[in-house]
């Protein structure tokens, strides 16, 4: 095996690790939680931590389903905007979101099996397979912060004397 060969594979399971990292960061940051601390809001935006494990289904659906397979939001079974993947139905709790998170990976693993890093795809335009992978990374590592900093919040706030 070459030297550019082993590179590009140490690569490729190197950003893999990572999205699972982040994955598993983003669903176990709701372990622990009661339903109404993992939906309460400390921010002024939609952003609770519900909200972020849910959010995080809708950008891999994105750029994990969409964007190699040209399936429509509706199809993939997504909000379909942004600021909607952060919507909240009295339906949702712990266990059905990160349910429902682990489904996506799930179906992410199946669209991304087999496919080299350098593959373009173009269900949102061309694009190679390692560039959405980076995507995913930025975006699941952006929010796993902020569901660390929400829960510290929120854990904070079950001390005596707050």
């Amino acid at each position: 095996m070459g030297e550019q060969t082993r590179w590009g594979d140490d690569l490729h399971r190197r950003v893999d690790e990572l999205i699972d990292d982040y994955r598993n960061a983003l669903h176990d940051s709701l372990e622990g939680l009661t339903e109404d601390e993992a939906r309460r809001r400390l921010v002024p935006s939609k952003t609770t931590l519900l909200g972020l494990v849910k959010h995080a289904s809708f950008v891999e659906g994105v750029w994990f389903d969409q964007a190699i397979t040209g399936r429509s939001y509706a199809e993939i079974g997504i909000a379909a905007t942004v600021d909607g993947s952060f919507n909240l139905r009295s339906s949702d709790t712990i266990a059905s979101v990160q349910a429902a998170y682990r489904d996506r990976w799930a179906a992410s693993g199946r669209n991304l099996e087999g496919r080299r890093l350098d593959e373009v795809v173009d269900g949102r335009g061309a694009r190679p397979v390692w560039a959405l992978k980076l995507q995913v990374v930025r975006e699941l590592a952006q929010h796993a912060g902020h569901a660390d900093i929400l829960r510290e919040q929120i854990v904070a706030d079950r001390s005596p004397g707050r």
